[in-house]
């Protein structure tokens, strides 16, 4: 017969601390009808109301797969809103150093969506089509070629600016080592 050991509790000191005992701690479940996994992720409700449901990751993901934050908005409305967070939202600068989140159609940030809107390609564009836009499209608007245009001289440093995030988003892409993109 095994010998009866004695508990951690007791005497001095107390190898436990006070109210650490066995009982079991509340955990919310999952809002999902029919899922018992811990629901820690909130989500609104609807727009504009305090409410929340409480889902697990998959759920929550699932939930936010069919949310339109910018539902409702112009493009510039969405933009200012969006600047408006990006500058509250400084903790999620870590997700977009490591790569694992971010906007856009998966592979590319919002800034090169708009970049490549500016130049008038298509999302799945590569570097080389990028280039050949940029030449053909800046040399139509370019300040020697149209000397006191202002509206040419603001053109072109679109296109400039343009030009500059796609090549800057390129480089990383090759010095992380993947060339797809």
């Amino acid at each position: 017969m095994a010998r009866q050991g004695r508990s951690a509790d007791w005497g001095f000191p107390r190898w436990r601390g006070y109210g650490g005992a066995r009982e079991a701690a509340p955990v919310r479940l999952c809002d999902r009808a029919g899922c018992d996994e811990k629901g820690d992720r909130p989500a609104p409700k609807s727009p504009n109301n305090p409410d929340r449901w409480y889902f697990c990751e998959r759920h929550a993901a699932e939930y936010n797969a069919g949310w339109n934050y910018f539902e409702g908005l112009d493009k510039e409305e969405a933009e200012l809103r969006e600047k408006a967070e990006r500058g509250e939202a400084s903790g999620y600068a870590q997700s977009a150093y490591q790569a694992w989140a971010g906007p856009g159609d998966g592979s590319r940030s919002r800034d090169e969506m708009r970049a490549l809107e500016a130049l008038g390609l298509e999302v799945d564009a590569d570097f080389e089509a990028v280039r050949k836009a940029w030449r053909s499209r800046a040399k139509e608007v370019h300040p020697d070629v149209r000397p006191g245009d202002a509206e040419a001289a603001a053109e072109f440093l679109k296109l400039q600016t343009a030009y500059e995030v796609l090549r800057a988003a390129e480089e990383r892409r090759e010095w992380k080592g993947s060339d797809a993109g």
